[in-house]
């Protein structure tokens, strides 16, 4: 599981922002189905080497937003992604497809994934119109 779970301690954001933003992209696009299994707190933070009550936090938050939850004898699980509205499920998908092609498009010229992260952080941040 913390395959794809990473933490960059030279990022400004705060490793337990990392932790939830990569588990709530990873539930959003259907990497991890509801009903899978995390890895519990302690296990996550020693694999990524860092403290328990980071990964909590980032738990907690995950909780709060109503993406997994916690549950005594089963442990954290998956809830699912965030509940669409009635007709955008199918725009989301399209949202999903456009993604992937820009995902290819920046590999094929060579850009970093984190540069392409960094640009598209950086056009959600400018005024652009809808």
């Amino acid at each position: 599981m913390t395959a794809g779970i990473t933490i960059d301690l030279a990022d400004p954001v705060p490793p337990y922002e990392q932790i939830r933003r990569q588990l709530s992209s990873l539930i959003t696009v259907g990497v991890l189905a509801p009903g899978s299994r995390l890895p519990t707190v302690r296990s996550l933070a020693a694999d990524l080497g860092i403290a328990a009550g980071t990964v909590a936090r980032a738990y907690k938050e995950l909780e709060q937003s109503g993406l997994i939850e916690s549950r005594r004898r089963n442990g954290t699980v998956v809830v699912g992604p965030p509940a669409v509205p009635n007709g955008q499920a199918g725009a989301d998908a399209a949202v999903i497809a456009a993604v992937d092609r820009l995902i290819r498009t920046a590999r094929a010229a060579g850009l970093r994934d984190d540069t392409l992260i960094d640009l598209v952080r950086g056009r959600l941040t400018s005024k652009l119109e809808p």
